[in-house]
């Protein structure tokens, strides 16, 4: 035997069996298997299962990691497939024969003292408000076009309730509310038609009478106006209720779902059917029928004083001075009448006019044949016309 041989190397110790991959692996396994056949142990099984394989097989870190990931989803791999997943839902579960049938245990009188009370009536409400007031009563709101035309609401404010809906029973806290727009007539119910007053025909009566009518027919005064029916023709401030009605807008049969305008003419008038101006003769601006004794006292002075003045101005007779040019006393007398005339037509400023014409520019101002200073501005049809002024 040499002494020198070197002895042969050591052979490791056998590492124990529970430090082994299989048992790793093992472990892994029985966290399934146990989770196959109650959660909460397999739960248990998965949590003792990742410290022990964190501290027994010669893995490496990463591999160690891996392992304890592994080890949560074969719990619920394993869970899933015995059904301890659906326990929960099996064991609350009750048959629906028993739930249909099974007796209450409270009287009627406590049963209805638990159900939530219904909210106050809030029709006829600005929506705004009515909102504001339901969900400070603790419910939720929703709201919508009463009409047939489901209209987006914008400006709540401008909206009033007409009905009002929150669902009986299961508990429920929402109101919903159908309104209409202010001034609107409420629909009969929820999405119908809004039932808009049909215009009668008031040709001929007065105005007093005419107003009357539409009020019944729920039209607000305020929405009704009156106008002259004439252009040449101004309504007494105040004092028109035993004028005619010559024409209304809307017409007859239409809905009346704005303003109702109501054109007025004076009894002593009447409604026109030759046009829109009255009956003016010296182109004051003033109907006849308001001014016959101005009319006649000015057709006579202007006449006889022109005639004067062409006599005075020429020595002779008014005849010959009023309109004959044969002589020359008599030319010179027309002349002067002539020119005597044109400054009284001239007097008031500006060109000669008729009231009512078209005109331009606005403001521009001028005078009748009779001297009435005039004025350009917008008439009732929104065009400028001579008016006086």
């Amino acid at each position: 035997m040499n002494p020198y041989t070197p002895a042969p190397p050591r052979t490791p110790p056998a590492r124990p069996w529970w430090k082994t991959t299989p048992a790793g692996l093992g472990l892994l396994a029985a966290v399934a298997l146990i989770g196959a056949f109650s959660l909460p142990l397999g739960f248990l099984a998965m949590v003792a299962a990742v410290v022990l394989l964190w501290f027994l097989p010669p893995w490496r870190w990463f591999a160690k990691l891996g392992a304890s990931v592994g080890a949560f989803f074969l719990l619920g791999i394993g869970s899933g497939v015995g059904g301890q997943l659906d326990d929960t839902a099996r064991t609350d579960a009750k048959p629906a024969s028993a739930r249909t049938h099974e007796p209450s245990t409270e009287p009627p009188s406590r049963q209805r003292r638990n159900e939530p009370s219904p909210p106050p009536s809030y029709r006829g409400k600005p929506l705004d408000q009515a909102e504001t007031a339901a969900r400070a009563a603790g419910y939720t709101t929703d709201r919508h076009d009463a009409s047939a035309e489901h209209r987006s609401i914008l400006v709540r404010s401008g909206w009033v309730v007409c009905f009002q809906n929150s669902p009986a029973g299961n508990g429920s806290r929402t109101v919903t509310f159908a309104a209409v727009k202010s001034g609107e007539p409420c629909p009969e119910k929820d999405g119908a038609r809004i039932p808009w007053p049909v215009m009668p025909d008031l040709t001929g009566r007065t105005w007093r009478a005419s107003v009357a009518e539409l009020t019944d027919l729920d039209v607000s005064e305020s929405a009704i106006r009156a106008e002259s029916h004439y252009m040449n023709d101004a309504l007494p401030a105040g004092d028109h209720d035993s004028w005619l009605v010559c024409e209304q807008d809307p017409a007859q049969g239409d809905d009346i779902t704005a303003e109702v305008t109501l054109g007025l003419a004076s009894p002593t008038a009447g409604c026109g059917t030759e046009g829109s101006y009255l009956r003016d003769k010296d182109d004051d601006g003033v109907p006849d029928y308001r001014d016959r004794t101005d009319d006649r006292v000015r057709s006579t002075t202007g006449g006889g004083g022109g005639g004067s003045g062409a006599a005075d101005a020429a020595g002779g007779s008014g005849t010959s001075g009023g309109g004959s040019s044969t002589s020359g006393g008599s030319s010179s007398a027309a002349a002067s009448g002539g020119s005597s005339s044109t400054g009284g037509g001239s007097g008031g400023g500006g060109p000669v006019v008729h009231p009512g014409a078209f005109c331009s520019p606005a403001g521009a101002r001028g005078v009748t044949r009779a001297g009435t200073s005039m004025v350009c501005g917008p008439g009732s049809d929104g065009r400028d016309r001579w008016h006086s002024g």
